[in-house]
């Protein structure tokens, strides 16, 4: 079974590895298959499901979904499982479909736990900072979601360091801990680690649970000889673009040939990598089959990589800071 880690300075455990929904689980995906990932994930020691209200597609769909096969599968075992849910990307038409009004934020989270079918989530996020909206009346509105009942904790997504330390300060004035910081996270996108994030979320005793720990998939084997027909960087629309795969083509196949060193897939290294760096608490992977999910999981039984390892990984990909993109 999946080894649990304490967030941050709280009673909450998230298992080393989550699963999220980003992708595969919309209404225009393989819904059987979905079906079968979250129940094998659970069977399998994953307690943590982490969803967004614009995820699908279409978007919502996700949380839909996800609400179906909790209802018929795993209801039981609900106090089990942490349930997370965010808001703040575009949801809907009009001026309050996105961003950090409290408009939108409470509005958001009645309708992912109208959509899920809950009383309530384990974890409630500002999924981007607003650069528009005053940051206290956002925070106001995480406060209100935990004061109200309808989510048990809070947390921020993709928050620079300087609106993070801000919006921790605003939070704790509120009588509310934030619990989580999500960021995207991997060998080839280390700017948490270069803005001394990381670093400062263990300071507070605030978990970091990171997302895109593969880097979309560039962290695989797929795309070390180049773009294969097919992929998510061969097709023209979505968030891997081929641009962004050719000028990591040096560094994926450096990383590559660590990894075959070494006796071990390039996701395995990657995500090894990722559970062994400072603060971090869990990470978020994305599966589109079943046996994609268990071969993920099973990076867990790779050995803990060693100094000399991850020197070499920092010369290849040092810590840089750079734009917050979801990569």
């Amino acid at each position: 079974m999946i080894a649990h880690r304490r967030c941050g300075r709280s009673g909450i455990l998230l298992p080393e590895i989550s699963l999220g929904l980003w992708h595969n689980f919309g209404d225009v995906d393989d819904l059987p298959e979905a079906r079968a990932m979250i129940r094998s994930a659970f069977e399998n020691g994953i307690t943590h499901f982490d969803l967004a209200n614009n995820y699908g597609p279409p978007p919502g769909s996700a949380e839909k979904n996800f609400g179906t096969i909790l209802h018929q599968d795993l209801a039981a075992h609900r106090d089990e499982m942490i349930i997370s849910t965010k808001a703040g990307h575009l949801m809907w038409p009009g001026p309050h479909g996105e961003w950090g009004s409290r408009k939108h934020l409470l509005a958001s989270l009645d309708q992912s736990l109208a959509r899920m079918r809950l009383p309530y989530v384990d974890i409630f996020y500002s999924h981007r900072p607003d650069p528009d909206t005053p940051l206290e009346e956002t925070m106001s509105a995480l406060a209100t979601a935990v004061q109200s009942g309808r989510a048990l904790y809070v947390g921020l997504s993709k928050y620079p360091l300087p609106m993070l330390q801000e919006a921790v300060s605003l939070l704790r004035g509120m009588g509310v801990r934030p619990l989580i910081y999500q960021p995207p996270y991997s060998i080839l996108n280390r700017w948490p680690e270069a803005e001394g994030i990381h670093a400062w979320l263990e300071e507070q005793g605030i978990g970091s649970i990171v997302f895109s720990p593969l880097a979309q998939g560039m962290l695989t084997s797929k795309y070390v000889h180049g773009i294969p027909v097919g992929s998510r960087a061969a097709r023209p629309e979505g968030f891997l673009q081929e641009a962004q795969v050719l000028a990591q083509q040096e560094k994926i196949r450096a990383l590559h040939a660590i990894a075959e060193s070494l006796g071990m897939p390039l996701h395995h290294l990657a995500l090894r990598w990722a559970l062994q760096q400072q603060g971090v608490t869990s990470a978020i992977i994305g599966a589109r089959t079943v046996d994609q999910l268990h071969d993920n999981l099973a990076a867990l039984q790779a050995p803990t990589l060693e100094p000399e390892v991850l020197a070499a990984i920092d010369h290849i990909a040092p810590a840089q800071r750079k734009a917050h993109a979801e990569a």
